[in-house]
């Protein structure tokens, strides 16, 4: 089994980031998703390894709130963004991380994200969409670095949060589901690597 595997009990981290049409997951378009997966060396510090990221072209009656593209910056029916249909981006990025779940000896992926309830939720809403039978992902455990930032670093506030972090972060390029996604793993890296050189990680024989 790798080191990798047995740090999770077998859940295979995902770092994933979505930008959508809205906030309700059943009904607003998913526009634009990045997944980031994780590697460690010898010594066990993570860093992030493969990426998949795609532009997404709304399914059909989705909803698209005027507000949202503009905080997001996206054209959604702009030839020049390289959209593809729902249905392949979801089916192309399950078998992307199974293929990285397996090859690190992981039972089950789990979503890394900031805010995880929402990237999470708009991934489960597509899978079942799409009708997505094999699915990686664990349905409802979630890895939250808001959650982890505001326990390590005293932020919540992804931005704030690398900042904190010494993580290099650029306001112009956030709410890009890419750009976002890369800081949030740099991000998880961050606390993971920083436990272990605390001493958190392994647990030593009195724990």
């Amino acid at each position: 089994m790798t080191a990798l595997a047995q740090r999770f009990r077998g859940y295979f981290p995902v770092i994933i980031d979505v930008e959508t049409g809205g906030f309700n997951a059943q009904t607003d378009a998913l526009l634009e998703i990045a997944a980031i997966t994780l590697k460690q060396d010898e010594n066990g510090i993570f860093s992030p390894n493969t990426c998949f990221h795609e532009h997404v072209i709304p399914f059909e009656d989705a909803n698209i709130e005027k507000a949202a593209i503009e905080f997001n910056g996206i054209d959604p029916f702009c030839a020049l963004r390289g959209a593809k249909p729902e249905n392949e981006v979801i089916k192309d990025l399950c078998q992307h991380i199974r293929k990285a779940q397996k090859e690190a000896d992981c039972q089950r992926s789990v979503i890394v994200a900031h805010n995880a309830t929402f990237d999470q939720s708009f991934v489960n809403a597509a899978i079942v969409r799409q009708n997505i039978k094999r699915t990686p992902f664990h349905p409802f455990v979630s890895f939250d670095t808001t959650t982890l930032a505001a326990l390590t670093l005293g932020q919540t506030v992804l931005i704030k949060a690398c900042e904190a972090a010494k993580i290099e972060f650029k306001q112009s390029e956030a709410h890009s589901a890419l750009y976002d996604t890369q800081k949030t793993a740099e991000l998880f890296c961050f606390v993971l690597n920083r436990y272990q050189a605390l001493g958190g990680w392994p647990l030593s024989e009195e724990t």
